[in-house]
This record gives structure tokens, C-alpha cells and sequence, in this order.
């Protein structure tokens, strides 16, 4: 089996992708400005340092400063430019985070990235649950879990990719850690500091593919200038934050997988801006083929992009361990990536196959306000859905976009079966 020689350069496929899929109109010059907020005050992009736990004085910052990383700021500052940016507007930048990952937490919280570097790279799961049981009699878990309060929206987020992680490794993704019956499969301590994370960033199913991916990656470099998040994210040279595979050895499928949806996140941006634009729009309106043209355009390329990002990804080590952290998400219906949900949003092709429930039972991974803009999307896209029930010129173009959504879906999931798929060693080992 062939294995790729380098951890960083996300390879021709995904260059090709990028040419092809043309750069928003938005990121072509400077940064937006600032967008306005509830109360008619604007917006302005938090300007926390990366790394920053909140006020502690056991932690190297100063007691009286504030959890927004500005001394003089208060709390409840801090909380309502978190609020705002929720509540952000996904034509920005899609599902990505607001800013790039927390890379390394500082503080307190390295123990929480040296626990979860440890349990990705473990044999089995038997090893990685050791590795947390270890940690919480030794009171490193109590100890976070009494700091969580203190975290910075970004930070929470960080933490929560983390402890994400671990409850991967281990095997405990499909657990309610605030379950009586949990404490029986699980470690307590650990149980207590994912609720307070949970609670943290008020999202309690966060143990899913955005968690792991979106929030798994960095610049192998750092930029020589500012530049947009998703366009970061489509040019720059991406690294996981936590690996799969152990350092100094190639990428590993599961590691590929994960950077894979965070491009595909990235270079889906404009499905976000032609869904607003298809938004409250008639059925009969002029501008609506023309969107739904677009959708398909780009839909064909991203589908593009998966198949070589599929190319790319077989030829990369997999084992039989990450096969089976793959299986464990599936399992948990915790695959689906967010930009196809923005999709599906419009065109309706989920709802279709599994019924409402089934639609809401996807989204339950997205935190509460990516959420509530699929919901939005769901009933302000509803006009342009009957023209599945109608004829003409207008109608084929919505079915197309529909069977193109359908070959996208399908694509994806051709690209997660070649990812849980085991490769030749493996094989020969178990036989």
C-alpha cells in the first residue's frame, strides 16, 4: 500500500479544487466591515489572543481580568459579543468557526490536549480508556471541570473539540454523560467535565463530525495576512490540531477525512450565499433558475473535489482502530457534513428520504444557532420547493439540482466508506 510522505500539503486534488471554485466576491478585497448588530451597534470581530483560559490567578493572567481577555471589560460583556457572534450571519464565512482553532490551549487546559493527543494515537480501546481513567484519579479532570466557567467562547469550543475526541477514542460517543446509566460505562470525572463543556457552550450532542473537524485544524504556517476564514481555510496548507496518527508519521485516512470537510466546509461557501439568496423568493421569479443553476455549478464542483479528495485519501495508512471510531460515528447518524444540511435546507432531498424527524435527528450535532438558521432556511426556501410538484422549463432546472445534491450526498458517502476502509495490512493481520 502506498502512503503519503508528507502530513501538510493537502495535494493536487484539493488545488485543483480550489481553481476551480472561484473566490467569493466578498473575499476578493479587504476584510467586510463590520456587521450590525442587534440594537443597531456594530459588530466588531472579538480580539481575544489565542490560548486565553479567563481570569485565574494559577494560570499565569492576572485575577481581575475579564473572561473577554481585555481587563477593564466585564463579564457580562464578554458574554453579549459571544451572543452577537452566534449570531452571525453564515453568508460570512458557512458553518466554520468565527476565527481559526485554538492550536494549543494554555494554562490549566494543556493537560486536557496532552489527554486527548494521547488517546487518538492509542492501539485500542482499551488503552485509551486507561489513559482517562488515569487522569481522573490523578484529579487533573476535577480540576479543569472547576475552571470551565472561566473559558472564552473560543476556548469552550477548543475544549469541547478535545473532549470530543477522548469520548471517540474510547468508545463513549453514544453516552448522555449526564445519564445515571453513563457512570457505569464511563469515567465519572470525565462524565463531569463533558456536561460542563456541554453546558459551556449550550450544546449538549456536540461529539459528532463538525465538532472533530471544523474544530480540528490549523495554517501549517501562519497567514502573511489577514484573510477571511473560509478563504483560509480553502488556500492555506491545513494540519490537524489533534492527530489520529502518530507524529512523524503520514496522515492517516480518519486524519484526511476530517480535513477534507473542513475544505469541503470551506469551498461550499457559496451554497450559504445562494440559499439566502433563494430565500422568501417565488417560484416564478426570474432570479430563481438562475440561483438554482449556481447551486447545481456548484454542487458538480464540489462533488468534484470529493472525488479527488477520495483519490488522495486511499492511498493514505488506515487501521482497523480508526475504522472503528469511523463505524462509531456512523452508527450515531454523526456524519453528515454541515454544508450539505445548508443544501438539503433548500432543496429539501433530506426531508424527502427520512421524514422530519429524520432531518432533525441530523442537525442535532449543530449547535443551536446553525440550527435555527437550517430551520429558517427550511420554511423560507418552501415556495421554491413546489416546483417539484410542477412542470416547465423552471422545474427541471429544481430537479436538477436536486439530482445533483443526490450525487453529491452520494459521493461523500463513497468518501467515508474509503476512509473506514481497511487497508492491506490490516487484512493480512487479521487473517
Amino acid at each position: 500500500m502506498t502512503t503519503m510522505t508528507t502530513t501538510t500539503d493537502p495535494g493536487p486534488g484539493t488545488r485543483a479544487a480550489q481553481r476551480r471554485l472561484p473566490t467569493p466576491p466578498a473575499q476578493r478585497t479587504a476584510p467586510q466591515p463590520a456587521a450590525p448588530r442587534e440594537g443597531g451597534h456594530p459588530y466588531v470581530p472579538e480580539q481575544r489572543q489565542a490560548g486565553h483560559e479567563g481570569p485565574s490567578g494559577h494560570d499565569g493572567r492576572p485575577a481581575q481580568q475579564s473572561d473577554s481577555g481585555h481587563p477593564d471589560l466585564p463579564d457580562a460583556a464578554a458574554d453579549q459579543r459571544a451572543a452577537d457572534a452566534r449570531a452571525h450571519d453564515p453568508r460570512a464565512h458557512g458553518f466554520l468557526p468565527e476565527r481559526p482553532p485554538v492550536r494549543s490551549m494554555i494554562g490549566t487546559w494543556t493537560r486536557l490536549d496532552a489527554t486527548a493527543r494521547a488517546v487518538a494515537v492509542t492501539p485500542d480501546r482499551e488503552a485509551a480508556v486507561a489513559a482517562v481513567e488515569r487522569a481522573g484519579r490523578s484529579g487533573e479532570l476535577a480540576a479543569l471541570r472547576q475552571r470551565v466557567s472561566r473559558l472564552s467562547p473560543r476556548n469552550a469550543e477548543a475544549a469541547a473539540m478535545r473532549i470530543a475526541v477522548i469520548a471517540v477514542a474510547c468508545g463513549w460517543n453514544g453516552l448522555d454523560p449526564q445519564a445515571p446509566a453513563a457512570r457505569e460505562s464511563a469515567d465519572g470525572a470525565f462524565l463531569d467535565l463533558w456536561a460542563a463543556i456541554a453546558h459551556r457552550i449550550d450544546h449538549d450532542q456536540f461529539v459528532a463530525l463538525p465538532t472533530l473537524s471544523l474544530h480540528n485544524w490549523a495554517p501549517e504556517r501562519k497567514p502573511r495576512r489577514h484573510l477571511p476564514i473560509d478563504q483560509l481555510a480553502r488556500t492555506e496548507q491545513l494540519v490537524p490540531i489533534v492527530r489520529w496518527a502518530p507524529e512523524g508519521q503520514p496522515l492517516c485516512r480518519l486524519d484526511r477525512l476530517m480535513l477534507a470537510v473542513t475544505r469541503l466546509e470551506a469551498h461550499g461557501i457559496w451554497l450559504f450565499r445562494l440559499a439566502e439568496t433563494l430565500a422568501g423568493r417565488a417560484p416564478d421569479d426570474s432570479s430563481t433558475p438562475t440561483a438554482l443553476r449556481r447551486l447545481v455549478r456548484i454542487q458538480h464542483a464540489l462533488r468534484a473535489q470529493l472525488q479527488e479528495e477520495t483519490a488522495e485519501l486511499a492511498a493514505a495508512p488506515a487501521t482497523a482502530r480508526q475504522c472503528a471510531v469511523l463505524g462509531a460515528l456512523a452508527a450515531q447518524g454523526a456524519l453528515e457534513p454541515p454544508v450539505l444540511q445548508a443544501a438539503d435546507a433548500v432543496l429539501g432531498v433530506g426531508g424527502r428520504r427520512t421524514g422530519e424527524g429524520g432531518r432533525q435527528s441530523v442537525r442535532r450535532h449543530l449547535p443551536t444557532h446553525h440550527r435555527a438558521w437550517l430551520g429558517a432556511m427550511d420554511r423560507h426556501c418552501a415556495p421554491v420547493r413546489t416546483l417539484a410538484h410542477r412542470g416547465g422549463p423552471d422545474a427541471a432546472v429544481y430537479r436538477e439540482a436536486q439530482e445533483s445534491l443526490i450525487a453529491l450526498r452520494r459521493t461523500y458517502t463513497a468518501l467515508v466508506h474509503t476512509a473506514a476502509r481497511p487497508g492491506p495490512g490490516d487484512l493480512a493481520t487479521a487473517a
